[in-house]
């Protein structure tokens, strides 16, 4: 998502930048993929009032990420959309069945692209194994174990380079500059 920059016009607004929205293609979550997070209201499990001063506000809608891909499939991407909830654009995405679901976008996805999981040729937003990729290549929502779902570099403009392999662990440079 490109930042834009203006001048400023008083002292507050100096240095301010704002976000670019030209790339979302879809205002509207998609319903099926969305559940309503709950408000606690000040209220605890039996209902008393136990921190004053809470209530309100507005309906959040979390949008449910599938973080863990199936492998050997083929996926379509629909929509690129915002959410409030994760500082990271969010895709929405088809299977060969029709099934959507929601998977972390990459700054390089556009819409018609196919993406895939498992083994196959890499390209920017697939799913591949780590031993399946050269090195110096920058990942992200990476595994720690495999099967659990992607946790680590899941945030916008989080990224890690992938340095090598050594016997049947892989050697990763996080952001924070630990490997």
């Amino acid at each position: 998502m490109p930042v834009i920059s203006r001048k400023p016009t008083s002292p507050g607004s100096r240095g301010m930048v704002l976000l670019d929205f030209s790339d979302i293609t879809k205002k509207q979550p998609e319903k099926s993929l969305t559940i309503r997070l709950k408000k606690a209201g000040g209220r605890n499990n039996t209902g008393r009032i136990t921190v004053a001063h809470r209530g309100g506000g507005a309906k959040k809608i979390y949008r449910m990420i599938n973080f863990k891909r199936q492998p050997e499939e083929v996926l379509t991407i629909e929509a690129i959309e915002y959410d409030p909830n994760r500082s990271a654009n969010i895709a929405l995405v088809t299977d060969s069945s029709g099934r959507k679901s929601y998977i972390l976008a990459s700054a390089k996805m556009k819409l018609g692209q196919k993406i895939t999981s498992g083994e196959g040729i890499f390209k920017d937003g697939s799913q591949v194994k780590l031993m399946d990729l050269p090195t110096a290549t920058l990942i992200h929502n990476i595994e720690v174990k495999p099967g659990v779902g992607g946790q680590l570099c899941r945030s916008a403009g989080a990224y890690a380079s992938f340095l090598g392999l050594d016997g049947r662990y892989a050697i990763i440079k996080l952001p924070s500059g630990e490997t």
